[in-house]
């Protein structure tokens, strides 16, 4: 008696096999290319930057441009220092795209100093000692161009590598947090009054809101991190710290990072969230998660510009 299965019930077990090799083979690759996969693409990154406020000089004053901070503001991820967001606020690189040749501060300010005192992996209470000890007091004569981050490092430190403290609270409950928070809100406002002082002829201080590498879901295994529960918590904590001081002080003006990179973390393949950004679905941050990549810095020094330029009294209205 013949056991064996006809031919067409062959075909049909194959034709399964093969339908299940493939749709396992999508669903891999399907998980690969919106889970982890984080293409940085290559060219302009950021909001554009008008030409027109830069065709002519906005002041022949003697301008002191200072950079304080973390590593962001240092340059850490920019694959050279004329790519720092710092650098190319001040100065077109020699590689500069088309559309942004002229737009720096230097082709408007010819009278231009400049003093980068950021410090890599640095946190608020380090900033805060950088001003007080190594920002010396500026001439009469001199008006100060200040751009700055600070705090980012106090939510992300140690990483949970070590239970959270004041400036590396990561893992830390919203409960634990809340006097660190107060005690920044302190920091800030000294930095800012501290700055205010050391430039006598006047100043203005650019401050950047802080990013998050997980695109606002909170998903710290999306970055390599432990789950942190009040992460998200925290973080908009201290980013409506931000804006509170600087809110206190007609000079001090904030710079929306946080919302210039949701859709360029973790998540910038995942089309379905709201982050998503469509014309540039690229990963904007360093090998490190907590640093810009090289088009991330682009991005920054665009909001910089764009945020100098709608606020600065050296321009003239």
């Amino acid at each position: 008696m013949n056991t064996q299965p006809s031919r067409p019930i062959r075909r049909w077990r194959l034709w399964m096999l093969v339908t299940a090799a493939i749709l396992i083979l999508a669903g891999v690759l399907y998980y690969r290319e919106y889970k982890f996969a984080r293409p940085v693409g290559s060219g302009p990154a950021g909001p554009p930057v008008a030409r027109e406020p830069f065709q002519s000089i906005w002041s022949d004053r003697q301008i002191h441009v200072l950079g304080l901070g973390d590593s962001v503001t240092a340059g850490l991820g920019a694959k050279s220092t004329s790519h720092r967001y710092f650098s190319r606020v001040i100065e077109n690189p020699a590689d500069e795209f088309d559309a942004m040749q002229g737009c720096c501060l230097s082709a408007v300010l010819p009278n231009l100093t400049q003093e980068n005192l950021a410090i890599s992996g640095s946190e608020s209470q380090v900033h805060l000692d950088v001003i007080n000890d190594q920002l010396l007091q500026q001439p009469d004569d001199t008006f100060g161009i200040v751009l700055m981050t600070s705090g980012g490092n106090d939510l992300i430190h140690m990483y949970g590598r070590s239970p959270p403290r004041e400036c590396a609270m990561y893992g830390a409950t919203l409960d634990q947090a809340l006097p660190w928070i107060a005690n920044f809100q302190t920091r800030l406002t000294t930095m800012f009054q501290t700055i205010i002082g050391r430039f006598p002829g006047g100043c203005e201080i650019y401050i950047a809101d802080i990013y998050d590498p997980t695109d606002g879901q909170g998903d710290a295994p999306s970055i390599f991190l432990p789950v942190w529960e009040d992460g998200l918590k925290i973080h908009k904590r201290y980013n409506r710290v931000i804006n509170d001081v600087a809110q206190e002080f007609d000079n001090v003006f904030v710079v929306p990072m946080y919302e210039t990179f949701l859709g360029h973390g973790s998540h910038c393949r995942q089309w379905w969230l709201d982050t998503y950004c469509e014309e540039d679905p690229h990963y904007w941050f360093f090998t490190n998660i907590e640093d810009p990549n090289d088009r991330g810095y682009d991005a920054i020094r665009r909001v910089f510009l764009n945020t100098i330029v709608a606020n600065t009294t050296l321009r003239a209205r």
